[in-house]
């Protein structure tokens, strides 16, 4: 080792020694490291004896009395609650005219609702839910911090009248516990339930100042069509202060709601449970699950949510199971409910505003009135279809005449396509045609508007019948249950888009379509050069519409087939009362004294073709420059 590397190792050396030197800790330091030491020492010295004694005192128990050890773990768990952690589960049935509730006496809550006047698809008692489809409890914060959940309890069953039902949550102190209160109303579809503490202020929490509630349910399979009735099951709820909403049926769906809520709805098609408060539901989440794979279940929703709670106070609650009846559901606003706005016949899915408007105010009561009188519910579809299209007869008379006009003056349309042959004189025939138009008093819009007009009504009804309840196992001809497909025609195997039946309503909808576009395109063609394709669409959309609506209920294809069999047979009462050569004539006088001022859309039409023609011009000036 040379004298450079002594060197060295001696300073590092003094280095380290010098560093620890001036790094050592400070008197005051070393003694706050040594109490800091201590109060470690001492807590896992009294951890360590607190666990020495709980292992003593199990083992005593044990010794003495093996039941004991499981009793201090259920003190240890549900503190005063304990002594309502073991029982035996008992069933209490109560029913009116319309329910049969079935309720438990662990967690005191409802196991199973059935509506007696309704049957499933398979003619089987219609339930809601049953043992093992839902799950409903509460949650209890005691004072030592212990969380409590109501379905892992056994109440004691204090009253069981055939209007009500008193379920006590006893504690370990002798005057203290909970009562879960049912109260069933006479030929209603309501529930009353209400919490009810009796002196529990030194064992809840007064710092929560809420009580948290999950409520879940698996929807079950009502009716035959699957897909369909899926595509109508949603969760809605209702804020306190505002509108209703609900989630997307197609896909699962997790929402935080982070204000007030009114009610919450888990529906089915046709039928539906509602948990709604008497004051509010506050913040929550709120969640659904498509199962897509169950034979048995359709989805899966869970609300998990809160109502403000203290020990001296009550919670008021009304459980709704029952059917999504819109004129039932309405008057609850004006009866149990008065004052409320709770707006329950949201539940039924009439369309957005417009559609939901014309159902609300045109649809719903005509219809009701007409099922009202006792009628066959075919006949009903009928008579409103009949009414619908008397409703509609201005407007329609207003486009055959359009279409009329259009029709006589098909020949001169043609000499004018004969004297302006050719892409190149596009342009010109068009304003030839646009300026007979003019002088005649032809506005081709005028057949266009009055159909516009007329589809709010077609999409409302589109909307009203598959949630018509109504319909529901109503048959009428061939078909044994309007509110769903009629599958007279069955094949052995499935054809994509369209299933393994063939609905005839919906079969004979898509011909009538046929035979009726056909009929409306000769009219309406006016002697104008139809659009590329166009014949083929009068064939494509008929069985687009065969595709679509095969599945959806046989009540709305029937609606749909006499509706277009009566707008074919009105065309052919048009054509025959019309005279088509007085039209004509009084359309030729028209040229002697055209009108001095334009329709709006005329004018525009003729600006907009202007411009297009000076763009034209402008763009051939430009190819001739460039070559």
């Amino acid at each position: 080792m040379d004298k450079n590397t002594v060197i060295g190792f001696v300073l590092i050396f003094l280095v380290l020694i010098g560093f620890s030197y001036l790094n050592q800790p400070s008197k005051d330091q070393i003694a706050r490291q040594k109490q800091y030491s201590d109060s470690i020492a001492l807590i896992l010295a009294q951890q360590a004896a607190e666990e020495k004694a709980i292992s003593t005192k199990l083992a005593v128990a044990s010794e003495n009395q093996p039941d004991s050890l499981a009793d201090i773990r259920l003190i240890e768990n549900f503190a005063d609650f304990a002594i309502a952690a073991k029982g035996e589960e008992q069933f209490i049935t109560v029913e009116n005219d319309l329910l049969t509730l079935t309720l438990s006496n662990k967690g005191a809550r409802v196991v199973s609702a059935q509506l007696k006047n309704f049957t499933d698809y398979r003619d089987r008692p219609l339930i809601i839910f049953d043992k093992g489809d839902s799950e409903f409890y509460t949650t209890l914060v005691t004072t030592n911090n212990r969380i409590v959940r109501t379905g892992e309890l056994f109440f004691n069953i204090i009253e069981n009248s055939p209007e009500k039902t008193i379920f006590r949550l006893k504690t370990s102190q002798k005057d203290a516990y909970i009562d879960f209160v049912y109260v069933i109303h006479a030929n209603d579809y309501i529930l009353d339930f209400n919490i009810e503490p009796h002196n529990l202020q030194s064992i809840l929490s007064t710092v929560a100042g809420s009580m948290d509630i999950h409520w879940q349910q698996k929807i079950r399979q009502q009716e035959k069509g699957r897909s369909h009735e899926n595509s109508r099951a949603q969760l809605y709820f209702k804020y306190l202060s505002d509108d209703v909403e609900y989630f997307k049926e197609s896909k699962d769906d997790i929402r935080n709601i982070p204000d007030r809520m009114k009610w919450i709805g888990f529906k089915d098609q046709f039928f539906s449970s509602v948990l709604i408060a008497k004051e509010s539901f506050g913040a929550g989440k709120l969640e659904s699950k498509d199962l897509i794979n169950d034979t048995v279940y359709l989805k899966n929703y869970i609300a998990d949510t809160s109502v403000e709670f203290d020990a001296q106070s009550s919670v008021e609650m009304t459980f709704f199971f029952g059917p999504n009846d819109y004129q039932m559901l309405k008057a609850y606003d004006k009866t149990l409910f008065a004052g409320d706005k709770l707006e329950l016949e949201r539940l039924v899915p009439l369309g957005w505003s417009l559609f939901r408007w014309v159902n609300k105010y045109i649809v719903i009561p005509i219809f009701g009135w007409l099922t009202n009188s006792g009628m066959a519910l075919g006949l009903a579809i009928f008579l409103l279809t009949l009414i619908v299209k008397i409703g509609l007869f201005p407007l329609t008379w207003k486009s055959f005449m359009s279409s009329a006009k259009m029709r006589v003056m098909k020949p001169q349309i043609s000499m004018i396509n004969e004297k302006y042959p050719g892409q190149d004189n596009a342009m010109t025939r068009q304003q030839k045609t646009m300026e007979l138009y003019r002088q005649v008093g032809i506005n081709p819009m005028a057949g266009c508007l009055p159909m516009l007009l007329q589809m709010p009504i077609l999409l409302a009804l589109y909307m009203f019948f598959p949630s018509a309840i109504e319909l529901r196992h109503q048959s009428f001809l061939w078909a044994n249950d309007l509110a769903t497909y009629d599958d007279l025609i069955k094949f052995n195997f499935t054809i994509p888009f369209l299933g393994s039946h063939l609905s005839l309503f919906c079969l004979l909808m898509a011909v009538t379509n046929v035979f009726y576009s056909k009929f409306s395109m000769e009219q309406t063609s006016g002697g104008q050069e139809q659009m590329p394709g166009m014949k083929l669409m009068i064939y494509v959309m008929p069985v687009m519409m065969l595709f679509v609506l095969n599945s959806y209920p046989s009540g709305l294809n029937y609606y749909y087939f006499i509706s277009s069999l009566i707008t074919i047979l009105q065309t052919l009462a048009f054509r025959w009362l019309i005279d088509e050569k007085a039209l004509l004539a009084k359309l030729e006088a028209n040229k002697k004294n055209p009108p001095k001022k334009k329709s709006g859309f005329m004018a525009r039409l003729e600006e907009a073709q202007r411009k297009q023609q000076a763009l034209l011009k402008e763009q051939q000036k430009k190819n001739a420059r460039k070559r």
